[in-house]
């Protein structure tokens, strides 16, 4: 006689009884996976009740066949379809109803969490990510995924844990080795990063990207043979690979043949390069043509290549001023004086800041060439901090002076021993000294003054045209929305000397000024005056900082491997016939820059 099974009971009491008696669920659920092998919602829950009773090995297999299962289920299939054609609405209604219906389900979690993601909401990504591994703890794609979204917050040391444990799992394949070692190259473990990349290169010699990753990092150990090598090799298997073109030019010490410029001009040509290609061909044609003494064809490749990035970017100068204004009035000498000592009493911290490409690193290389000083890098944790804070009090990002003046003093202290715990990952070394110099910390400088009132604070300046062309020849990795329109680069230079003047008022002596072009001119003196305001007796090795073998990130690294000369003064002078927009918003600043 034949018998038919008994109907799966309905999936809410199913539910309830994983929770109340798990160890019934499991023949109840394994019942209903032999009758529809296929049944997501049944592995999830299978997944689940193991859990509860500690089986965990068996509990991720589970829910990995519940990965499986949805990643199979045609609704699913039809959502990634919008993903991958760029479809967000129809891909979030599908998601928001998948997840109505089954609110467990991992891959779905997972798809809109990369949503999320495509249009910036990291955070948002980041909380489906760690629910979907609450869900299943072993799912190593959304691990994965979740390394990826803490690198674009900046959380290097916490996407290497993630990578870790991904790397731990199986999932060693190319782009998780990448990313880890694009993470470690920002907490800098360079030698790991660079171990990473041979490898990667080695197994995959065809990959245009990984060499040019593999010569980013090479650079920044000061291995320039071996990084020109690298980049070489990247442009043999991809010749209009833009981005290798312009890292070539980046070296700033380095030298294009005329084969090269043919190169990059047939390559623009071909007319078949993504956006991104195209300007940082420009950016590198424009060097290779101001090095030729063409200064009109130079100008019009970087001014190409800067239309197309600001046209990207949407920078509004007005914010910038408007951020400066709210500084202005925030930071009274009552308000500072109310404030002046409750923050983190660590001295250990120097910060040198003002604007990119001012002598930031020139600066950075000499005191890192001190016995009781270590660089590090530009570190993002300052702007970070005040971002959270700002967003946290509900206030517009440019105003953090009003989200500050709400945070009671014992905040202020909280978040100077933050700073001091999160940027602890950069010090390799057990100098008492250690130095962020990430230039758009001017804007923050309230900030660091009331969070760390111990922290030494160095203000780098250059000759405006100087400093504000070399600006416009540059074309920054990320940030810097400014920089690229020579009205918005002078507007900004004047709402940085704004700021410092104002500093100077109410924080008088705590900001120590170097003009750049005095420290060509008398490097000895400027020095010696440097270090007294630390508080650091002198050393000759602050001279001779060109001999120094530490790693530098910045797109100075090679001329700070060089004595001190002036081949970076002037430079704007061939160009003077096109910088009338950055005249203008100047004002007298090319005079007064050095007293302001």
């Amino acid at each position: 006689m034949n018998r038919t099974a008994p109907a799966a009971p309905p999936a809410v009491s199913i539910a309830a009884l994983v929770a109340s008696d798990p160890a019934r669920a499991i023949p109840v659920l394994r019942d209903a996976i032999l009758r529809d092998p296929d049944a997501a919602p049944a592995y999830r829950l299978l997944g689940r009740a193991l859990r509860a009773l500690g089986r965990d090995a068996e509990a991720g297999l589970a829910e990995s066949e519940a990965i499986r299962a949805s990643a199979h289920d045609p609704r699913l299939v039809a959502i990634a379809g919008a993903l991958v054609t760029g479809d967000l609405p129809a891909a979030e209604s599908g998601l928001r109803q998948r997840l109505r219906d089954q609110p467990t389900d991992v891959a779905a979690i997972r798809m809109m969490a990369e949503l999320a993601g495509r249009i910036g909401r990291h955070r948002d990504a980041e909380a489906l990510l760690r629910r979907a591994l609450e869900l299943a703890p072993g799912f190593v794609a959304a691990r994965a995924n979740l390394a990826t979204v803490l690198y674009r917050q900046n959380r290097f040391p916490e996407a290497v844990a993630e990578l870790d444990a991904v790397l731990a799992a199986g999932g060693g394949d190319a782009g998780n080795l990448n990313l880890r070692a694009a993470a470690l190259g920002r907490t800098g473990d360079y030698e790991e990063a660079r171990r990473i990349y041979a490898d990667l290169t080695a197994t995959f010699p065809e990959h245009a990207r990984l060499w040019m990753s593999y010569g980013h990092i090479l650079k920044t150990l000061g291995e320039q043979r071996e990084s020109v090598a690298a980049y070489r090799r990247a442009l043999a298997i991809e010749p209009g690979l833009g981005e290798v073109w312009w890292s070539l030019a980046n070296l700033k010490t380095w030298r294009f043949e005329q084969d090269d410029v043919a190169a990059m001009e047939a390559a623009l040509a071909a007319g078949e390069l993504s956006e991104e290609d195209r300007l940082h061909l420009h950016f590198a044609l424009g060097k290779a043509l101001e090095d030729r003494g063409d200064a009109a064809a130079s100008f019009d490749h970087y001014a190409k290549g800067n239309r197309l990035r600001r046209d990207q970017l949407g920078y509004d100068p007005a914010a910038t001023a408007a951020q400066v204004d709210s500084m202005i009035a925030t930071f009274t000498p009552a308000f500072v004086a109310a404030r002046a000592q409750a923050g983190c009493p660590s001295p250990d911290p120097i910060f040198i800041l003002g604007l990119p490409r001012a002598g930031s690193t020139l600066i950075e290389q000499i005191l890192a060439s001190h016995s009781a000083v270590e660089g590090t890098m530009e570190l993002p944790d300052i702007p970070a901090i005040a971002l959270r804070e700002t967003r946290a009090a509900g206030s517009h990002p440019r105003d953090w002076p009003h989200a500050l003046a709400t945070l009671p003093p014992e905040r202020l202290a909280e978040l100077g021993a933050e700073f001091l715990e999160r940027t602890r990952i950069q010090r390799k070394s057990d100098k008492p000294f250690y130095i962020d110099k990430l230039p758009n910390n001017w804007a923050y400088l309230g900030l660091i003054a009331l969070i760390l009132p111990k922290a030494r604070i160095i203000d780098a300046r250059r000759h405006p045209l100087d400093c504000c062309f070399s600006n416009f020849r540059q074309n920054f990795a990320k940030g810097q929305a400014f920089s690229y329109d020579l009205e918005h680069i002078g507007r900004f230079y004047a709402d940085y000397v704004r700021a410092m003047a104002h500093y100077d008022r109410v924080l008088p002596g705590r900001v120590h000024r170097v003009i750049h072009e005095r420290l060509l001119d008398d490097p000895e003196t400027e020095v010696r005056g440097l270090l007294a305001h630390l508080g650091l007796p002198f050393e000759d090795a602050c001279l001779e900082f060109h001999r120094n073998t530490r790693a530098v990130r910045t797109a100075s690294s090679e001329q700070v491997r060089r004595p001190i000369n002036r081949d970076g003064v002037g430079q704007w002078r061939p160009y003077e016939a096109w910088l009338g927009p950055l005249e203008a918003s100047l004002g007298d600043l090319p005079d007064t820059y050095a007293e302001r």
